[in-house]
Order: C-alpha cells, then sequence, then structure tokens
C-alpha cells in the first residue's frame, strides 16, 4: 500500500471516529431530550451522520483499508456530547448549546482534513460529500440556537 493511501485511510479512519461520536451524542440526546421536536430532530441528525460514516467507511475500504467502527470513548466530540446530559437541567437552550458546541467540534476537524495537502484527489469527493452534511448540521443547530435565544 502506499503511503498516500495509508495517509488517505488515516484521515478518513480519524473523520470516521469523530463522526460516529457525533452521531452516539445525537441518540444520546434524542433518549433525554424532552420536547417531542427536539427528539425528531436529533434522531434524524443521529441517522444523517451515520450515512456519513458509511460513505467514509465505503472509502476507506476502496482504499484496501480496514474502516473504524467505533468512535473514541475518549474523543473530544465524545465528551462534549456527554454534557448533553448535565446540561438537560438547564433546559433546550443547554441542550441547543452543547449540541452547537459539537457541530463546531466537528466541522473543524473536517475543515482540518480538508485543508490537509496530503490528501489524494482520489478521496476528496467522499471528503467533501461529507463535509457538506456537516456543514448543514452545523448551521442548523446554530439556527436552532439562535432561535431559542430569541423567544
Amino acid at each position: 500500500m502506499t503511503d498516500s493511501k495509508v495517509h488517505d485511510i488515516k484521515v478518513l479512519n480519524e473523520l470516521i471516529m469523530t463522526t460516529l461520536d457525533s452521531a452516539e451524542g445525537y441518540s444520546e440526546a434524542a433518549k433525554d431530550a424532552e420536547n417531542p421536536t427536539f427528539k425528531s430532530l436529533f434522531a434524524q441528525w443521529a441517522q444523517e451522520r451515520d450515512q456519513v460514516v458509511r460513505e467514509l467507511q465505503g472509502q476507506v475500504r476502496s482504499l484496501g483499508g480496514q474502516p473504524e467502527t467505533a468512535g473514541s470513548l475518549l474523543g473530544s466530540a465524545h465528551r462534549v456530547f456527554l454534557n448533553i446530559r448535565d446540561s438537560l437541567s438547564k433546559g433546550d437552550k443547554g441542550v441547543i448549546a452543547e449540541v452547537e458546541r459539537g457541530e463546531d467540534y466537528i466541522k473543524a476537524k473536517y475543515e482540518e482534513a480538508l485543508d490537509d495537502d496530503e490528501l489524494s484527489v482520489q478521496v476528496r469527493p467522499a471528503l467533501d460529500r461529507a463535509y457538506d452534511s456537516v456543514i448543514q448540521g452545523h448551521d442548523q443547530a446554530r439556527d436552532l440556537k439562535r432561535r431559542l435565544q430569541l423567544s
């Protein structure tokens, strides 16, 4: 396997772990949220992140690698999302604030990968599609937080 493929697989697997942490965080938020609208929204976002994970895992397989299948239990995104449970006592605003912090984290991880000059052109389309999904989730969380602050 070439050094380029090894690097691509490493970067993709790091993003897979971060995205799995994000999906798990949303699943936990969906279980813990009291507002049915937020339960549904968080469950939907978890499914969207799971889809991103599947696409990135497929990309790793196409490179001849073994994709990650579990998040990093000690990862920063996971710790941020675990704070959601603690934020429930603060109501919906606290939960949404934690969700947005998690979104800021995952967005930064994807931007770091996109700025990686060693990443091959072969994986960039999959990474671009995944990033588009992350940006959409980030912007939805940001907008939701703003709406709650205005209410």
